[in-house]
């Protein structure tokens, strides 16, 4: 096999793997702090995927950028959510949380299948066909600027949890939720800012992938 084409598929899953951790620490982040599985994040990424989606068609605004824009509506979504449904049951077995968080799944699926129609979307974004040479290696921009973007916005949320006021509150949260409970903390509200920072940032993954991959109401085998 052409060492330059293995080096080429190295590569190009590094660089994807970027994408992947930023939906991992989402889900991470949630269930580190709360110890509730969040069986909605693939179908919550679905819809930051459609928002950048819908955002590109309506004025062309590269995925790139009007990822804020889909970390923000997953924001609300994971905020709503965790309040509306995940508070109930947080205190609850593992095995009974399971099932509210499925159907909260089948509810993002299918709305978005409502929403959006059930075939595949492949818009072509600015920096979808464009690429850098090095020597015999290709690489892709979109793929490169995904890894940046996820890098960055990881950074973000390290300092988000490490060094503003709300973010010592999720890790106290997390640590000792009593504790958090006894020197006032509002533990509620806290695990609904974190459900919502980790629901941002698989939408903001979501729409990092838009220009890598077609959307699709169901998450399904992310490859590109």
């Amino acid at each position: 096999m052409n060492a330059a084409f293995v080096l080429q598929l190295v590569i190009s899953g590094f660089l994807m793997g970027g994408v992947y951790s930023l939906i991992a620490l989402g889900l991470s982040l949630i269930f580190g702090v709360m110890k509730v599985i969040n069986f909605a994040h693939g179908e919550m990424m679905v819809w930051g995927m459609y928002i950048a989606y819908t955002i590109l068609v309506l004025t062309g605004i590269d995925p790139f950028f009007s990822l804020v824009v889909s970390a923000g509506a997953l924001f609300v979504l994971g905020y709503l959510l965790q309040r509306i449904v995940v508070n109930r049951i947080i205190e609850f077995p593992e095995a009974m949380q399971v099932i509210p968080m499925i159907g909260a799944a089948l509810i993002f699926e299918n709305g978005a299948r409502l929403i959006w129609g059930p075939d595949y979307r492949s818009p072509a974004s600015k920096f979808a066909l464009s690429s850098i040479w090095i020597g015999e290696i290709m690489i892709d921009v979109p793929r490169l600027l995904a890894f940046l973007l996820a890098v960055l916005i990881t950074a973000l949320v390290f300092f988000f949890l490490r060094y503003s006021d709300i973010g010592k509150a999720i890790r106290s949260s997390a640590d000792n939720r009593l504790g958090a409970l006894l020197v006032g903390t509002d533990v509620n509200r806290v695990y609904a800012v974190c459900f919502g920072v980790g629901t941002a940032c698989v939408g903001a993954a979501g729409a990092l992938l838009v220009p890598l991959m077609p959307s699709r109401p169901m998450p399904g085998p992310l490859s590109p």
